[in-house]
């Protein structure tokens, strides 16, 4: 499978483990399934198709083990507590531990970041379309941008998580799956303007911008 549909796919495993969940709460508590069960059976399906995942490819990575134990854990404290209120604050502790995780990494050799927009990006900015590594090396530019938008991200993914904690527990429970899952919408293209407004202005898509003069002249 080339890179293209690797990508078109992880976004649709994405979004069905984002919308699934609330479409099939919202299901089970019209049908007349008590908000606390209808809420703990909606809060497992991402681990389960994360696990589905796990067992056809036979290979266990970060973000797949990430999933399975915030849904076996949210899922255990849930039982333990009864309360529907924590699990519907799942949602922060993800985004909250995401954001420290992509804080955390600006500290490290290449941060998140760095590997997501590698993905899309490679090949595609520059002077010469060079490798990410070559670039890495070269320019401190290049390096300084991915740090940049590691913060950018886990700054505004820790905020995210609070606002989720204060719906969970402030706002009407059967309003909280949808507002959710809206958020992640409004959250991914509000970060999407910004980064992008900010790989503009550092030059990042400009293959004769001062970012890049290091090499040009070298």
């Amino acid at each position: 499978m080339n890179a293209p549909a690797r990508r078109g796919r992880a976004g649709l495993m994405m979004l069905l483990d984002t919308a699934a969940p609330i479409g099939l709460y919202y299901l089970l508590h019209s049908l007349g399934v008590g908000v606390f069960l209808a809420l703990l059976t909606s809060a497992v399906v991402p681990g389960l198709t994360t696990l589905a995942q796990i067992v056809r490819h036979r290979r266990l990575d970060g973000l797949g083990a990430f999933m399975v134990g915030m849904t076996v854990l949210s899922a255990g404290a849930a039982l333990i507590s009864g309360s529907p209120r924590f699990l519907l604050a799942k949602d922060g502790w993800m985004t909250g531990i995401a954001g420290l995780w992509l804080l955390v990494s600006t500290r490290r050799t290449r941060p998140v970041v760095f590997y997501f927009a590698r993905a899309l990006l490679e090949g595609r900015v520059g002077p010469a379309g060079d490798s990410w590594d070559y670039l890495w090396d070269r320019l401190p530019g290049f390096r300084r941008v991915w740090r940049v938008a590691s913060v950018i991200w886990g700054v505004a993914t820790i905020a995210d998580a609070a606002l989720r904690f204060v719906m969970a527990y402030t706002m009407p429970v059967n309003a909280v799956p949808g507002l959710n899952g809206a958020q992640y919408a409004v959250l991914f293209v509000a970060l999407q303007v910004i980064t992008n407004i900010y790989y503009h202005r550092a030059g990042l898509y400009n293959p004769r911008s001062a970012l890049y003069a290091p090499i040009r002249s070298g």
